[in-house]
């Protein structure tokens, strides 16, 4: 079992060091309010995460995740600014979500074109396309559209339970349901895959169309955070969704990997920078910390690949 997990039992424990530092050296880290606000800023990086992880496991990777969110960040924000409930908003960005994914999925597994290249050109082309439209112009949401109308305390609560509810579905759809093992069947081998009667082109397109819903979900709980809506918004996500993922252990040459290191991995990103400047450390060190972590991971998945072919 821990030689099996050991990519995840490992962020586990340097997740629990940096705590347990953070603890002995920077008290202040552990108040109630700052760190509850940084789960909530977190809980829509963990939604998309959790799609990102599954694209990775079948061999794929989308790196317009990013803009995605954007456009599904600005789509919910109009739609609120037009009068319409929340309840209907936040379907509405997943819906478009899902149609962008949707694209993203026939071009990679209809045409059958390389999804680094389809999702750079859709990365770019929607990113430019909100940009032309917006003229980097803001939406201003109404007074009862931010926190649910809740109040910050209980909205943040709802977004953290929100994230932690559907990580956990994730979770167990992935081991309990076949459409779980189909992914890995198709990341690890996708001929062998259809030769047991998986449909690997399908499952492509499902998991791009499901990491499109799953960021429009994650645009609609970024809107209620702020009473103003970034066109720029979503920018450097899918790098850091991607490093949650790698660190996480899942391998980036697809088959292996769970969403349980996914989760550890972006908790112990997501705290590097509270970390640095709780210990008064200068803020340029983070990127290269980070930096540094997914390189480490990148190489100790590179040896465990090795490790295997030889033995």
């Amino acid at each position: 079992m821990l030689k099996r997990h050991f990519r995840e039992w490992s962020v586990a424990f340097a997740l629990v060091l940096l705590l347990a530092i953070l603890a002995v050296a920077a008290p202040a880290f552990y108040q109630g309010q700052p760190l509850l606000s940084l789960m909530a800023r977190e809980a829509p990086t963990l939604v998309v995460a959790c799609g990102m992880a599954l694209v990775i496991i079948g061999r794929q990777i989308d790196i317009s995740v990013g803009s995605q969110f954007a456009i599904c960040s600005v789509c919910a924000g109009l739609l609120a600014a037009m009068k319409w409930p929340l309840a209907l908003a936040l379907p509405a960005a997943i819906a478009v979500g899902a149609v962008m994914g949707t694209v993203n999925g026939a071009l990679v597994a209809g045409l059958r074109l390389p999804s680094i290249v389809v999702t750079l050109a859709t990365m770019v082309t929607w990113r430019e396309g909100l940009r032309w439209l917006r003229q980097g112009e803001f939406v201003n949401l109404p007074d009862n559209a931010q926190w649910f109308g809740f109040g910050q305390a209980a909205g943040q609560w709802t977004l953290i339970f929100a994230a932690v509810v559907l990580f956990i579905l994730m979770v167990m759809g992935m081991r309990h349901l076949s459409a779980g093992r189909f992914v890995h069947a198709v990341g690890s081998d996708a001929e062998a895959a259809r030769l047991a009667g998986i449909r690997p082109q399908f499952v492509t397109f499902a998991t791009f169309v499901l990491i499109g819903a799953l960021t429009g979900l994650a645009a609609g709980m970024n809107v209620v955070q702020s009473p103003q809506v970034d066109p720029k918004s979503g920018t450097g996500l899918e790098l850091k969704t991607i490093a949650a993922v790698v660190v996480g252990g899942v391998a980036i040459s697809g088959g292996r990997g769970s969403l349980w290191g996914v989760f550890a991995g972006l908790l112990l990103l997501a705290c590097v920078s509270p970390a640095l400047t709780h210990l008064h450390v200068q803020a340029y060190w983070e990127k290269a910390i980070q930096g540094a972590i997914i390189l480490l991971a990148v190489v100790a998945d590179g040896l465990r690949s090795k490790t295997i072919k030889h033995n």
